[in-house]
C-alpha cells in the first residue's frame, strides 16, 4: 500500500470511527461545570458531590411527564412503521411531489411555527423528526433538512411567541404587583419576531436543500452520519413507480394524522381564545375531557401520552398485527427510544442543579443590577445577551420566566423602560438558544432520532442562529426605544 492510499485510509477511518463527544458526554460535562462554578461563589449554595451524582436521576423525576410521553411515542411510531404504511405513504408523497419538492419546506415550517408561537411546540415535535427526515431523504435531501424543518420551523414560532402560555403567559403571571404587561405591545412584537425568524430560517434551509439535491457531496453530514442515514431512512429495494397504498395502510395513515391533530388541538390554549369558557374547562365537563379528564387546551404530556397509547393499540388492530404483534412491536419501539429519554433526563439535571444552588437568581440579580441606569440602547441588547446565557443553563421557558421576570421587570420599569419589551427579550433569547443548546433535551433527542450528531447540527445552524439573533436584537432595541 503506497503513502497516498495509507493517508486516504487513515482519513476515512478517522471520519468513520471517531464521532467525538456524544450527547451524553456534552451534557454531563456541562452539568459538572455548572456545579463546580458554585464552589467559587460564596453567595450561592455550593453543590455537593451527591447533588452532582443525583442530578441525572432528579432530572428524570423533574421531566417524568415528558419522558413518559416520548417512551409511548416510540411505541406508537414503531406500530405505524410495522404496518408499512409510513414507508408507502412517504413514497407516494414523493411521487406526487415530483418537481415541486422544494415547496413543501416553507409550508411545513410555517405549520410548525404556528404551533410554536401559540403554545410553545417543542418537546411535542420529537415524533416528527423521524417522519420528516425519512420524507426529506426520500425526496433527495438529507437528514439535516428534515431536522431543520422541525426545529427551525417550531423554534421560529417559539422565539416569537404571541400567546404561548409557557413563555409569554408564564412571564406575565410572574410580574410583581404594580407592574403590568401591555398585550398591544407583546402581540405585534411577537409577530414581527416570529415572521422574521421564520423567513430567515426558510431562506437558509431551502438554499441548503437545493445544494444537497444538486450535489450530495455538499452535505454537512460526516461519512458515519451518511452511513447511518442510509441504513435508517434509505430503502434501496423500494421501487417508487410500483408503490400502491393498500386500504389497510390508508386507514393507518388517516389514524396517524388524526393522532397528531388531536394532540396539537389538545395543547392549544382555547380558553385564552374564548372558544372554551374557563368555568367549563375547570369543571372537566367539556366533551373533549372524555378520555383523560382534561379538555382541549388543558392537555399536557401525560394526556398526550395516554392518547398516543390508545391510538397505538387501535393502529395495531387496524393494521392486523395481532395481540402478540401489537405488544412486541410496541415494546420494541419503546426500547429503541430509551436513549432519547435518557438524554432529556440528563439535560434536565442541569436545571435541577441551578435550582438547588440558587445560581440562577445570583446571576440575574447581579447582571441586571449592573444595567440599572443605562439607556434603552444599552439595556435591551445586554439584557437579551444575558438571557441567551441563562437559557443555556435553564432551557425551560416557564422556568426561566419565573426566575427572571420578577427581577428584571421592576428594574426596567424603574429606569423608565417598558416591561413588556423585557418580557419579549427573554422570550426571544430563550427561543433562540433552544435552537442550538445541548442542554435542551428535546433538541438532542430529536437529533438522535434523525441520526444527526450535535456537533454537525451546531456547525450547520450557527449562521442561521447568529443571523436570527442579530435581527431579533435590533427589533427588540428599536421596540424599546419607540415604546419607552
Amino acid at each position: 500500500m503506497n503513502s497516498k492510499e495509507k493517508a486516504k485510509r487513515k482519513n476515512s477511518s478517522t471520519n468513520m470511527g471517531r464521532p467525538g463527544l456524544t450527547a451524553f458526554s456534552i451534557i454531563l460535562i456541562l452539568l459538572v461545570l455548572v456545579a463546580a462554578s458554585t464552589w467559587f461563589i460564596p453567595e450561592v449554595t455550593n453543590a455537593k458531590l451527591s447533588d452532582i451524582v443525583m442530578a441525572p436521576v432528579n432530572g428524570f423525576v423533574d421531566a417524568i411527564d415528558v419522558c413518559i410521553f416520548v417512551l409511548i411515542l416510540g411505541g406508537f411510531l414503531a406500530m405505524v412503521k410495522k404496518t408499512g404504511a409510513l414507508e408507502a405513504g412517504i413514497a407516494t408523497l414523493v411521487k406526487k411531489l415530483k418537481g415541486r419538492e422544494l415547496l413543501i419546506i416553507p409550508v411545513l415550517m410555517f405549520i410548525f411555527s404556528i404551533g410554536g408561537t401559540t403554545y410553545g411546540m417543542l418537546e411535542e415535535t420529537v415524533g416528527f423528526y423521524i417522519l420528516l427526515t425519512a420524507t426529506m431523504v426520500a425526496i433527495g435531501y438529507d437528514s439535516i433538512v428534515g431536522s431543520a424543518i422541525v426545529l427551525l420551523g417550531a423554534g421560529s414560532g417559539v422565539l416569537g411567541s404571541t400567546i404561548n402560555p409557557f413563555a409569554v403567559g408564564a412571564a406575565i403571571s410572574a410580574l410583581p404587583e404594580g407592574i403590568e404587561a401591555n398585550q398591544a405591545i407583546i402581540l405585534p412584537l411577537g409577530i414581527i419576531l416570529w415572521l422574521s425568524a421564520y423567513l430567515i430560517s426558510v431562506f437558509f434551509v431551502m438554499r441548503y436543500a437545493r445544494k444537497v439535491k444538486k450535489d450530495k457531496g455538499s452535505t454537512f453530514l460526516s461519512l458515519q452520519e451518511r452511513k447511518d442515514m442510509e441504513e435508517e431512512f434509505v430503502k434501496k429495494s423500494h421501487d417508487e413507480t410500483d408503490v400502491k397504498l393498500t386500504k389497510k395502510q390508508k386507514n393507518v395513515l388517516w389514524l396517524f394524522g388524526l393522532t397528531f391533530i388531536v394532540m396539537i388541538v389538545g395543547f392549544i390554549p382555547w380558553v385564552d381564545f374564548g372558544v372554551i369558557s374557563a368555568e367549563v374547562a375547570d369543571s372537566g365537563k367539556h366533551w373533549s375531557a372524555i378520555l383523560t379528564g382534561q379538555p382541549f387546551g388543558y392537555f399536557y404530556f401525560l394526556d398526550a401520552a395516554t392518547w398516543f397509547l390508545l391510538m397505538a393499540v387501535i393502529i395495531g388492530i387496524v393494521g392486523d398485527l395481532g395481540e402478540e404483534g401489537i405488544v412486541d412491536t410496541f415494546m420494541e419501539g419503546v426500547g429503541e427510544i430509551v436513549s432519547v429519554v435518557m438524554i432529556i433526563a440528563v439535560a434536565r439535571g442541569i436545571s435541577v442543579i441551578m435550582s438547588i444552588t440558587g445560581l440562577g437568581e445570583y446571576i440575574i440579580e447581579n447582571a441586571v443590577e449592573a444595567l440599572r441606569g443605562t439607556s434603552a440602547y444599552v439595556f435591551t441588547p445586554l439584557n437579551y445577551i444575558l438571557h441567551l446565557f441563562l437559557s443555556v443553563l435553564i432551557p425551560s421557558s416557564s422556568g426561566l420566566a419565573n426566575l427572571s421576570t420578577p427581577i428584571v421587570a421592576p428594574i426596567a420599569s424603574g429606569i423608565g423602560l417598558n416591561p413588556s419589551v423585557t418580557i419579549m427579550s427573554y422570550v426571544a433569547a430563550n427561543g433562540l438558544i433552544n435552537l442550538i443548546t445541548p442542554t435542551c433535551g428535546a433538541i438532542m433527542g430529536g437529533l438522535a432520532l434523525a441520526k444527526v450528531e450535535y456537533r454537525t447540527w451546531f456547525r450547520w445552524s450557527f449562521k442561521v442562529v447568529l443571523t436570527i439573533g442579530i435581527v431579533s436584537m435590533i427589533i427588540l432595541t428599536a421596540a424599546m426605544v419607540i415604546v419607552s
